[in-house]
Parts: structure tokens; C-alpha cells; sequence
């Protein structure tokens, strides 16, 4: 190889390490910012290839997308000096590369740190203007709208813009929790027991009025039994007498014939001797 070749590749590689020094390019989702010797000398290049100087200028990307900070749950004292858990988190972006640089040296964890705090006060004032109620059951947008003017207008110096806050969770702290849970625990047992107690009136009730009908019943059923057994015995002894009216000799050999068979129905032997009124019959049949 000659050495004009030679000196023809390396000039070439020269100006391609010049040529690619020299181009950057600038993604439609990135903010870039062209610095001159640690100064800025333009910024919010429009997506596509632009230019610069080798050495001289350095350029400075930064996410340009709307980004999330979210936090840990902080306690919020509400107006009745009640404490509430409050899980947000917080959407942004960079609004003006150059102030957001010069503001926060272009450091996103800086920038997210200033923008918790800024929020987390004017989170903490708003609830300290309201109740519990207010802030669970009432205009939250309202509330959200305000805070996120006040930060704007807080973060403005610092290129950034603060396009929404938005709020997870609302909870009591878990002491708290447990407090609320227990109270609400006893207030259950408290009205089971009202409820068994007014049960077991209803069921004394119930057995009572059941033990009075039974005692009623019975009471009615013995009369009537008495009643209709006091009939049949004055039925049957009617019965008896106008039968004796008939024939008395008749009735009384009847009436001996059914003790006779009660008393011998048996397989026993009786020995006796066949005197008195129940046998007078074996001897004198006038009788």
C-alpha cells in the first residue's frame, strides 16, 4: 500500500470520528440541552439529526415524558386533629430544559425530592382545613385542582411542571385501625347479646303462653272426660236400676252368674266351704 493511500484512509478516518463528533441526534422523547464550554448555548432541540461543535460543545439529555413520583404513605392531621394515612403519588415532566438545569443541575432525584416536599405541604395544609368527612366523602378534585396550582406556581422556577396528583389511598394509621376495629367489634357483640336476650324473652314468652295453653287443654279435657264419665255412670246406673224394675230375680241370677265366672275363671283350686250370701244359690236355688 502506498503511503498516499495510506495518508488518504487516515484523513478519512479522521473526518468519519469528525463527522459523527459533530452530528447527534435528539429522540422525540428526550429534552436535549447544547452546552458551550459548561454554559448553555441552545436548548429544546426538535426530535431529528443537528449539529454541533467537536470538544467545544457537550450535550445534556433529559427524559422529556411525564414521569411518576411515588412516595411512601404520609400522615395528614385533618382539621378535627384526626390522623390519615394518605397514599399519593405525583405526575411531571421537565417544562423548560434550561431552568431545570441551571434550578437542579439537571439531577431527577433532586428535582423529585424539592417536588415531594413542595407537595407534601400543600397536601398537609389542605387537610389541615378539613374534616375526615370533607376529605373522604367530599369534592377531592376540587382539592387536588387547588394543590396543583400552588405547586405550579411553586415549581415554576424550577422548569418543572407538575401535570397531576393523585391520591391512591385515604386509611386510618394502623393503631388507629385496630382502635376503630375493636370499638366496632364490642358495638357487634353488644348488639348480639341484646339480640339473644330479647330472643330468650320471646322464647320464655312463647313457652309460657304454650305451658298455660297445655295446663288450659288438659284442665278442659279432664272436666270433660269427668263430665262425660259422671254421665255414663248415671246412664248405666239407670240403666241397671230400670233393668232390676223389670225383672229382679232375673237380674240378680245375672248379676251372680258374672261374679261366679270371675271368681272360677281361673285354673286355681279353690276348697272352700259353700256358706253365706255368695253361694246361697248351690244350696237353696229359691234363694
Amino acid at each position: 500500500m502506498s503511503s498516499r493511500m495510506s495518508t488518504i484512509l487516515i484523513l478519512g478516518f479522521l473526518a468519519f470520528i469528525l463527522l459523527s463528533s459533530s452530528i447527534f441526534y435528539v429522540d422525540q422523547r428526550e429534552r436535549v440541552l447544547l452546552l458551550r464550554l459548561g454554559q448553555i448555548e441552545q436548548a429544546d432541540y426538535k426530535p431529528g439529526l443537528h449539529f454541533k461543535m467537536p470538544v467545544v460543545n457537550e450535550v445534556k439529555r433529559f427524559d422529556g415524558r411525564v414521569l411518576t413520583l411515588d412516595v411512601k404513605p404520609e400522615e395528614y392531621l385533618t382539621g378535627e386533629k384526626k390522623k390519615l394515612l394518605v397514599d399519593s403519588f405525583i405526575l411531571w415532566r421537565v417544562a423548560d430544559v434550561s431552568t431545570y438545569y441551571t434550578a437542579m443541575g439537571g439531577d431527577k432525584s433532586r428535582a423529585s425530592l424539592r417536588l415531594f416536599n413542595i407537595v407534601n405541604n400543600a397536601l398537609r395544609d389542605a387537610f389541615a382545613t378539613r374534616t375526615v368527612q370533607d376529605v373522604v366523602a367530599g369534592d377531592r378534585t376540587s382539592m387536588v385542582a387547588k394543590i396543583l396550582a400552588t405547586t405550579n406556581a411553586n415549581v415554576k422556577d424550577f422548569g418543572i411542571e407538575v401535570v397531576n396528583i393523585r391520591i391512591k389511598r385515604i386509611d386510618f394509621p394502623s393503631e388507629i385501625n385496630n382502635r376503630v376495629f375493636a370499638r366496632m367489634q364490642s358495638e357487634r357483640e353488644r348488639e348480639a347479646k341484646e339480640l339473644r336476650a330479647e330472643g330468650s324473652e320471646e322464647a320464655e314468652k312463647i313457652r309460657s303462653a304454650a305451658d298455660r295453653q297445655r295446663t288450659v287443654i288438659i284442665a278442659d279435657s279432664n272436666r270433660d272426660a269427668e263430665e262425660l264419665r259422671g254421665n255414663g255412670d248415671a246412664l248405666a246406673s239407670e240403666t241397671y236400676a230400670n233393668a232390676y224394675g223389670q225383672n229382679s230375680d232375673f237380674y240378680s241370677l245375672y248379676r251372680r252368674l258374672l261374679a261366679y265366672k270371675t271368681v272360677f275363671s281361673g285354673d286355681d283350686m279353690l276348697v272352700i266351704e259353700p256358706k253365706g250370701d255368695f253361694f246361697n244359690r248351690f244350696t237353696d236355688p229359691n234363694n
